[in-house]
């Protein structure tokens, strides 16, 4: 494997500073914001950064192994790819480039219902080894015809959105015309002259398509039309009869993404699910909400020895994933640090920006005398 780094840009603030540099103004703020005021966004990040490691210096150390076991998979590092919708509007082709360093890395990669890539192409990107996420669709049938695609494609996970069930209030998203799908205005036009790299990238490898979806969109829809058909078809809310339905028809792990209280976390699995993603969906649903690192804390302790608990939303650096790890998380995903790094250098930026983590990453380990992940909590200052 190419060990692709680029020295001039170390961490996820240099990546940042890069692509907002690259890209539209519109187009990054689509990735940077929350909803309202942005509180539970801010509060994710500065709570884990928070959470404090005491270091075991005078010990024997055989050094460090990054592999974590879930679900039966033995991956390289304890993070991955969370899904992110629309990842093709901040650089052409971003989920191909994710998914493709992700697998050449193994670590999971979770497609999105609605990115800009197919379950077909990912799946044989990453040799049927992604995830799927699956916003649930209103009708059973187009909810049968999803799931059929990802069974063929040999996918082994499906994760289940639980903290979508409205429509957010995104005040930048709705002034830049981008609350899915994207409607380009004169403003937004002028900002893309201003980034010709961007169009012409852009240009080259065609609009962003809700490339999963394209079977099912009516031909000739404009986007205002689109975005009505989008909000007829998906119904975000789940329920314990959708959960348990999806439990009956798919095969493999089950997975409930945005669980934050005990009771849901019951409740999720009496139906029958593998695991739950502790997520606020990166703040972009809930600013009244906890930062994902209180919910964590609490489920960790009381369902962790039942099934997997892996948490989203906040973590953007190797000493937060071990942070988040320390505070009970058997697997931690990131979303925006995997974007950046792909708006910033493009097609290298999923190398750059794996290999970064990876190294952020056992550097703590070693600086804690730390040798497994799963010994992190031990390392936790309470």
């Amino acid at each position: 494997m190419d060990d692709i780094f680029y020295s001039e840009y170390p961490s996820i603030e240099h990546l940042r500073e890069r692509a907002r540099g690259r890209v539209p103004r519109f187009a990054f703020e689509y990735l940077e914001g929350g909803c309202f005021s942005n509180l539970n966004l801010q509060r994710n990040t500065e709570e884990i950064r928070r959470v404090q490691l005491r270091p075991w210096y005078v010990r024997d150390y055989p050094g460090s192994d990054l592999s974590t076991e879930i679900f039966g998979i033995r991956y390289e590092a304890p993070f991955g790819v969370a899904p992110i919708g629309l990842q093709g509007l901040l650089w052409p082709r971003a989920t191909e480039i994710l998914a493709k360093a992700a697998h050449r890395h193994h670590v999971p990669f979770i497609l999105s219902t609605v990115a800009t890539a197919s379950i077909e192409t990912v799946a044989e990107l990453t040799q049927g080894r992604a995830w799927f996420q699956l916003y649930h669709p209103a009708e059973a049938e187009l909810r049968d015809k999803l799931l059929e695609r990802v069974r063929a494609a040999g996918l082994p996970v499906l994760v289940i959105l639980a903290d979508t069930p409205t429509f957010a209030y995104r005040p930048k998203e709705i002034r830049n015309g981008l609350a899915i799908p994207p409607r380009m205005t004169l403003r937004n036009i002028a900002q893309m002259m201003l980034r010709p790299r961007w169009c012409m990238a852009q240009l080259a490898a065609g609009a962003p398509k809700f490339a999963t979806l394209q079977p099912y969109l009516p031909g000739g829809m404009n986007m205002k039309h689109l975005g009505l058909f989008m909000n007829k078809t998906f119904s975000g809310r789940l329920n314990p009869d959708r959960i348990a339905a999806l439990r009956d028809r798919w095969p493999g792990k089950l997975v409930v993404k945005g669980v934050v209280t005990p009771e849901d976390a019951e409740t999720v699995l009496k139906l029958g699910a593998d695991g739950f993603i502790v997520s606020n969906h990166g703040g972009r649903q809930l600013d009244a909400g906890q930062p994902t690192i209180a919910p964590l804390r609490e489920l960790a302790k009381e369902f962790g020895h039942r099934t997997t608990v892996m948490m989203d939303s906040g973590a953007r650096s190797g000493p937060d994933v071990a942070c988040a790890m320390a505070s009970g998380a058997k697997f931690v995903f990131l979303g925006r640090s995997w974007m950046y790094g792909v708006a910033a250098l493009g097609k290298d930026g999923g190398e750059h920006t794996m290999n970064m983590m990876k190294r952020q990453f056992k550097q703590v380990m070693e600086q804690l005398g730390c040798a497994r992940v799963g010994d992190l909590p031990q390392h936790l200052v309470a």
